[in-house]
């Protein structure tokens, strides 16, 4: 594990009996990534989260399949938000709020993300289907609730209102991505300082 304070960057390597998983972070990228998870929803979801954050990921996670797609995506929330943690270091001088309407068609899904250093996640997306092609989609929300977890920080995820499944799930990568874009720029006017009047968000 490595965390860079100058490049904001981080990676993770975890391993248990029912997943390999290394991600690597660079939180002032350009939203590159190259992900191979083996569950090809999900790969696409992580792309959005990767592309509209701006945050560069690399993620090859080597799960389980035989049995289900769940500890696949539940590690790789989890390693994903160890690593974003690490990139954030003291989280000195970031803009540390943000919240955003996002819509997609026919959806429109809110997401507001505070990187507080304490984690919570509030999920009201309700989906219509059980699946988005082999996907379970109860495993979105089960994604989110490993990354706030392990980034340490309070997600608020409100799906508005919306028809397709597949709308509505990409709405909430996409939404997240884009307040993670803001909460984790730098403030120039904090002149480097915790955001926060405990003078601490670790």
């Amino acid at each position: 594990m490595t965390q860079d304070q100058v490049t904001r960057t981080g990676s993770v390597a975890r391993k248990t009996n029912e997943t390999s998983i290394a991600v690597s972070v660079d939180i002032d990228g350009t939203g590159a990534s190259t992900i191979e998870t083996g569950v090809g929803f999900f790969d696409h979801m992580l792309d959005q989260l990767s592309r509209h954050s701006l945050i560069d990921m690399t993620i090859k996670a080597d799960g389980d399949l035989h049995v289900d797609d769940h500890h696949t995506v539940e590690d790789t929330g989890i390693a994903i938000g160890q690593a974003i943690s690490k990139a954030l270091g003291d989280r000195r001088g970031i803009t540390r709020y943000a919240s955003l309407d996002l819509a997609m068609d026919e959806t429109l899904t809110r997401a507001a993300v505070d990187l507080s250093g304490r984690p919570f996640l509030v999920w009201d997306v309700k989906f219509t289907s059980p699946k988005i092609g082999t996907f379970d989609t109860e495993l979105v929300r089960e994604f989110f609730q490993a990354l706030a977890q392990n980034a340490g920080i309070t997600l608020h995820i409100s799906n508005i209102y919306g028809a397709n499944n597949h709308h509505i799930a990409e709405t909430c990568f996409k939404a997240v991505a884009r307040v993670l874009r803001t909460a984790t720029e730098i403030d120039p006017r904090q002149a480097g300082r915790v955001p926060s009047t405990k003078g601490s968000l670790s």
